[in-house]
């Protein structure tokens, strides 16, 4: 059994994570912000953490993740707040993210980002530029830690049902993905701990999702 800790617990990527994990006798851990949200989450199986990456300094947000085996960081501003709120969640929350692990000893941590050909091509506003600046720093951030990280690049997110199969690999081409297939991805990283030190891409396609994530497992 896992227990992971899960930084944006409330997102839509990060509720089929906790329900995915509940449901394979891992235990997760969904770090929230608004009190209604607490029972939607033990709904799923997750135990609801209170908290709020805007107000968190390290020292407390590595007490709620102490005993966890790893972090999942799926937070995201989703483009509300404008570019401010985006370097808060999406950079500064990250940062924060990853010093408290250290602080709790956690090696293990893995990073929603986003696919680097998001919306090529296509008139794109200076909110949207700056998210996938943001983005881009928080990796850069990670990979350049030593701890056993790995980066998860989904293409455009859907909401139809997963499928349970993917397409992975270091760089493939853009597409889309459902949600729960990518929360289904998270799974298998997590309890394949070979798999480290990786960016993964990840859309929509036809290899069974453990089977694609084993494929990036060091000996």
């Amino acid at each position: 059994m896992h227990s992971v800790f899960i930084v944006g617990g409330s997102g839509k990527v990060a509720r089929s994570l906790a329900r995915q994990l509940a449901e394979r006798g891992h235990q997760p851990r969904s770090l929230y912000r608004h009190a209604e949200q607490a029972e939607g989450l033990k709904a799923l199986g997750a135990t609801p953490v209170a908290g709020n990456l805007l107000d968190l300094d390290t020292a407390a947000l590595a007490q709620l993740m102490a005993g966890s085996d790893s972090v999942v960081f799926a937070a995201g501003a989703g483009g509300k707040g404008g570019a401010q709120m985006t370097d808060a969640i999406d950079g500064q929350g990250l940062e924060l993210s990853v010093a408290a692990a250290k602080l709790a000893g956690i090696r293990r941590f893995i990073l929603v980002s986003a696919f680097p050909e998001a919306s090529r091509g296509k008139s794109v506003s200076e909110t949207f530029e700056n998210y996938m600046a943001v983005k881009k720093r928080a990796d850069v951030h990670l990979a350049a830690t030593d701890l056993d990280w790995v980066i998860l690049r989904p293409g455009t997110l859907l909401d139809s049902p997963g499928t349970g199969n993917v397409h992975a690999g270091l760089a493939i081409p853009y597409g889309d993905v459902p949600r729960e297939d990518v929360a289904g991805a998270l799974v298998q990283v997590i309890e394949q701990p070979g798999v480290r030190r990786v960016i993964i891409e990840l859309t929509q396609g036809s290899t069974p999702v453990n089977e694609a994530i084993r494929h990036f497992a060091r000996d």
